[in-house]
């Protein structure tokens, strides 16, 4: 019987680095570029472009790595599901070729990087692989196999994995990376400092005017202008880029455990069978190592969460050696962005401007395309000659006849919760439906309500429409936040905003009778 240890509600990445100091915008700046973001894309894009030798301000609403990267798997790899069969259907062998290009430069600039700068990340090279166990489906992994290999990368088809269940098929690619992302960013973080850039926690962007210079306002009042602005805070915050109609949020949840070295996967492993498994593990003591299985993909604001992340553990006991007699020390949750054509948006943000930039888009695979948003971006900026791969994920690329498709469903979802969220008279008929430590949209006085119970049975009230676009939120029940179904911006139980697009907490609102 294992020794009994809490489980930790937070990222194993989170709790193992210290946390940062970096002080507020106190008053207002000018630099050649200002990044709004820090985590792995902006953080990348501020190191090279101050290695490029231009002024730099990063500007983050909270704490720098402590977003959607310090909640990521932190693999960090050219394979990415079954992407190549698709892209070289949708957009050709070239294009193809370009992704893989890109992708295996991030793996390998990331291991120069650690080496050059001293950075001592938890960097491991292992093989990646994308699985399936159901017979039936291995063709499609032969096929991707077959066309991964096509693209450059070193892939193979095979049927045999050092998990402990069968697969039915699997694509393995070799020499690939497993990190500690936040070790690897902090470091970062100090090198871009010491090197003359300047980085703002605590200080969140609510306006950008874009012109020959950009200026970025805050909401403490202070300002920043620059000749160009980096937007890298994952979902774009400012709805000028009309990204937002080729975006599709997504969350995924993570267990993990400690399980003896010996018998952890030195390797990764992704299926996007079913609502898709991902595993792999990291270093973690002297005897054991972290075993971390992610899982349960959905859109924000679904419902249930605290059972997506029971069927994530069961499956986790069942199928992985020595989950089953270990502890889950550690759950969290992660979000991404699927775009409509399956590539990032990294380059200009919109026809009209020259100085403002993108980077997001990522479809869950944030670490590489993190690394090579850095890159193409200080390419745009700084100049030298941009890389073969710039085009490909131009952000002002029009849609393919055949993307037309995928558009229509994100924005019949978009539709749906926007009006037919509000057709439900209510979602429970009064706040003392609502048990202790939850919460649920309530109708007070007219107006629909963000209601939420402490576990003393206290309730608060906020407005329930989102900031950004005026959604309804839906309660989550094992994070307890307020999320926004439509496009993924998130609220504490207080209103404050988690996770953007919105830039503004929801509205307190009044309960009657919560003083009797």
């Amino acid at each position: 019987m294992a020794e009994q240890h809490p489980t930790v509600e937070e990222s194993y990445w989170m709790t193992t680095t210290p946390g940062t100091g970096y002080p507020p915008i106190g008053a207002d700046a000018t630099a050649d570029v200002t990044v709004i973001g820090a985590g792995i894309a902006g953080l990348c894009t501020a190191w090279d472009l101050v290695r490029a030798g231009l002024d730099v301000v990063v500007l983050e609403a909270d704490r720098i790595a402590a977003g959607v990267t310090g909640y990521t798997t932190a693999k960090l790899t050219a394979l990415h599901g079954l992407a190549y069969a698709r892209l070289e259907a949708q957009h050709g062998a070239d294009a193809a070729a370009l992704y893989a290009l890109s992708q295996q430069d991030a793996v390998d600039r990331t291991a120069a990087l650690c080496a050059d700068l001293g950075i001592d990340a938890d960097l491991e090279r292992a093989p990646a692989h994308t699985y399936v166990e159901d017979p039936r489906r291995a063709d499609e992994i032969k096929a991707e196999a077959e066309a991964a290999g096509r693209a450059g990368l070193d892939a193979a088809y095979v049927t045999e994995t050092e998990l402990a269940f069968p697969v039915a098929a699997a694509v393995r690619v070799e020499n690939q990376l497993q990190f500690h992302p936040r070790k690897f960013l902090l470091a970062l973080a100090e090198r871009i400092t010491e090197a003359g850039g300047r980085i703002h926690e605590r200080t969140r962007v609510t306006g950008l005017h874009d012109g020959s210079r950009c200026r970025v306002t805050t909401e403490n009042g202070a300002s920043v202008e620059a000749r160009d602005t980096v937007i890298a805070t994952h979902y774009p915050i400012f709805d000028r880029t009309m990204l937002f109609t080729r975006l599709k949020p997504r969350r995924e949840l993570v267990v993990a455990a400690p399980v003896p070295s010996q018998t952890a996967p030195t390797g990764m492993y992704f299926s996007p069978e079913d609502t898709v498994r991902s595993v792999r593990s990291a270093p973690y003591d002297a005897t054991r190592r972290l075993l971390i299985v992610t899982g349960e993909s959905f859109e924000p604001g679904a419902g249930g969460v605290r059972e997506r992340f029971a069927r994530l553990d069961a499956w986790a006991r069942q199928r992985l050696v020595g989950f089953a007699d270990a502890d889950v020390t550690y759950r969290w949750a992660a979000q991404d962005n699927d775009s409509s054509d399956h590539l990032p948006y990294v380059g200009h943000a919109h026809p009209g401007t020259q100085h403002v930039y993108v980077a997001t888009g990522f479809g869950g695979w944030g670490m590489s395309n993190g690394v090579m948003a850095g890159r193409l971006l200080t390419a745009h900026i700084a100049g030298g000659g941009r890389p073969a791969w710039t085009e490909l994920y131009d952000p002002r690329r029009l849609p393919q006849v055949r993307e037309t498709v995928q558009l229509a469903r994100f924005q019949t979802a978009v539709a749906k919760h926007f009006v037919g969220d509000r057709l439900h008279t209510s979602h429970v008929d009064s706040v003392t439906d609502i048990p202790p430590g939850s919460g649920a949209v309530v109708r007070l006085k007219g107006r629909r309500c963000a209601v939420y119970r402490d576990e003393a049975g206290h309730a608060s009230a906020l407005s329930a429409r989102c900031t950004h676009l005026g959604c309804l939120v839906q309660f989550n029940d094992a994070e307890r936040t307020w999320e926004c179904p439509c496009h993924g911006s998130r609220f504490g139980t207080d209103g404050s905003v988690l996770h953007g697009p919105a830039t503004r907490p929801l509205e307190p609102r009044e309960v009657p009778g919560a003083d009797d």
